[in-house]
């Protein structure tokens, strides 16, 4: 870590940048906290991807979200810079990636960020830095690895997550009233992070058999709707079916009325967990250390899941599917993002079912 960042007057404003998908967008609020709870006074814009403004809703962290396309045109591109350009005291980049370390470079005279380790393409970033943290991708989870900039930046952690939240009413005239449910959402966004349309039919149906209505998200690319619709047929004619019909800030309130939530390694978990619901993640080669769910209340400086097996921290019960290559931290057994996952596809209902009669307490 490079020398701490000190400020004659505290920053007056400063431009965090976390251009991640859904999930790993979320698992960046408890920095942006920590930002704003050292710096009450200071306004604090974000620049995110525009797919993933919905998860800031209703953040009171944030003055301003700015937005950019994944891939911004020339005339996008002049756009954004000619709105960040040297209008803060601070920039901080969650990301090692060259775009956040370039708009940080624009944005700020003071800036801290993530950098590749050393030996890695991107070294240099470091020397235009006036603090930084090395980028570690396998052994210190990404809330704390993003809450190393608290510390380069000499201010407390917070290590809550901040779900998105909106007075705009969900749907829940849908949802039976008076009536316990669980929240599944079987599509996450890539295939190797998948389980199997059996399994989900299984619990379903073993979750309706406890009594509990059971209530079905998803977002609106066509093949997740396709998916959960395939999903809602095999189920209960009661099934709840809330795919793509929500904003994520309806979805998070809609999570947090369940006795449940079950779903894949994917960003609607993370958000899941956030809402302090009893979550079942069901991961398959990905690295828990890394990218499980960030539980509820745990507020320490040291990773909340190890590498291999299942876990329960707090509200976060943690699935691996079985294999001697798990995690493997590959995207599928192909190598590529929609191929399958062997220890996905071999996960047995029966390991998800002993672990919600935990849940439920049967």
């Amino acid at each position: 870590m490079a020398n701490r960042i000190v400020f004659k007057r505290p920053p007056a404003r400063i431009l965090l940048i976390a251009l991640r998908y859904l999930g790993d967008a979320l698992l960046t609020t408890p920095l942006l906290h920590s930002l704003k709870q050292a710096y009450p006074e200071a306004r604090i814009d974000m620049l995110i991807f525009r797919s993933t403004a919905g998860m800031f809703e209703g953040n009171a962290d944030i003055d301003q979200i700015i937005t950019t396309p994944n891939r911004p045109t020339f005339a996008e591109l002049g756009r954004l810079v000619g709105r960040i350009f040297r209008r803060y005291d601070l920039a901080v980049a969650v990301q090692a990636g060259d775009r956040p370390f370039l708009y940080s470079l624009l944005a700020a005279p003071k800036r801290a960020a993530i950098v590749p380790p050393k030996g890695a393409t991107g070294w240099w970033k470091r020397y235009f830095l006036q603090g930084y943290v090395e980028h570690d991708n396998e052994n210190t989870h990404t809330v704390l690895q993003n809450l190393k900039l608290a510390d380069v930046l000499a201010i407390p952690r917070s290590y809550a997550l901040v779900p998105p939240r909106s007075e705009a009413a969900a749907p829940e005239a849908l949802i039976a009233e008076d009536r316990a449910y669980a929240a599944l959402h079987p599509y996450p966004q890539w295939t190797y992070k998948q389980w199997t349309l059996d399994g989900w039919v299984d619990i379903g149906r073993y979750l309706a058999e406890a009594g509990l209505q059971l209530v079905l998200s998803g977002g609106p690319a066509e093949q997740e709707i396709r998916f959960v619709a395939e999903l809602q047929k095999r189920l209960p004619e009661d099934t709840v079916n809330l795919a793509g019909q929500l904003t994520l800030a309806q979805l998070a309130h809609v999570i947090a009325g369940a006795r449940c939530f079950i779903g894949p390694d994917t960003g609607i978990t993370h958000l899941a967990a956030a809402t302090r619901v009893p979550v079942i993640a069901l991961f398959g080669p990905t690295n828990p250390v890394k990218w499980a769910p960030w539980p509820c209340d745990y507020r320490q400086d040291r990773n909340p899941f190890e590498k291999v097996g299942d876990q329960q921290v707090s509200n976060v019960y943690l699935i691996q599917g079985q294999g001697d290559c798990v995690p493997c931290d590959l995207e599928g057994c192909d190598r590529h993002r929609q191929s399958r996952s062997r220890c996905l596809d071999t996960l047995t209902p029966a390991t998800v079912k002993n672990v919600v009669r935990q849940v439920l307490g049967r």
